[in-house]
């Protein structure tokens, strides 16, 4: 009778400790999830997480002191000019009206238009950054950790695909008020007059206005990329809170 208790009580002993076994793995499992839903929103360092709200604020932040600067280095003397990477050359679908003219003799004719060129530029860019700001505050971005974790220039790329037909609306009559305020015209209508009236040439007349807001625009958002790439990569062109919190912590 033993052999046969014996026996039955190990295996009631064996069945009590796999359920038991069993329920501490539950209960184990239950506490790592809860301890887990606890800790959601607070980071291993005791910082609270990022939000896409506060993403979205330090990116637009970024843009407007980006702006800023880039519309207050282009608006300084030479700031097209001298600036190679800036810098505004005749417009190349006229470029054989130069050619020509050089050719005979209207260099420092040509020269001059060119420097009023950047000079309408520079002009422009005076006047750039509210128009450039109010797109920014009133852009629309979903996702801001798809552009905080993207490339260097992801911000000021964003901004230049959802802007820039309204940009370049708003920016033309600024460009054309640059335009008179340097006489640009006064020293081109000699050159393109001059130039029509060589016989057997193919009359030029380009769209002036159009030809500046193009390249001022296209070195603003040239600058805007520098100035974002800094406040990615240098602690100290982060000049404010949102912009320490947001890229201090990418």
């Amino acid at each position: 009778m033993k052999k046969i208790i014996i026996p039955t009580l190990a295996i009631v002993v064996m069945t009590i400790n796999a359920c038991t076994s069993q329920d501490l793995m539950k209960r184990a499992k239950a506490a790592e999830v809860a301890a887990s839903d606890a800790l959601k929103g607070v980071s291993t360092t005791g910082v609270k997480p990022l939000s896409n709200d506060e993403v979205i604020n330090g990116l637009r932040n970024a843009l407007t002191v980006g702006t800023n600067n880039s519309t207050a280095f282009a608006s300084k003397l030479d700031g097209y000019y001298k600036n190679p990477a800036l810098f505004i050359p005749f417009p190349p679908d006229a470029q054989k009206v130069k050619d020509k003219m050089d050719a005979i003799g209207f260099k420092d004719q040509t020269d001059k238009f060119v420097l009023t060129l950047n000079r309408a530029a520079e002009e422009a860019a005076k006047n750039a950054a509210p128009v450039f700001i109010n797109a920014i505050k009133g852009m629309s971005i979903g996702d801001g950790f798809s552009i905080l974790k993207g490339k260097d220039n992801a911000a000021t790329q964003y901004l230049q695909d959802k802007t820039t037909g309204e940009l370049k609306q708003k920016f033309t009559p600024i460009v054309q008020t640059a335009i008179d305020k340097v006489e640009l015209t006064k020293y081109w209508n000699p050159i393109i007059t001059d130039y029509n009236k060589i016989p057997f040439v193919e009359k030029q007349n380009p769209d002036l206005t159009a030809y500046v807001t193009e390249r001022a625009m296209v070195g603003l958002f040239k600058l805007i990329t520098d100035e974002e790439l800094k406040i990615r990569k240098d602690p100290a062109a982060r000049v404010n809170d949102i912009l320490k919190r947001v890229f201090g912590s990418n």
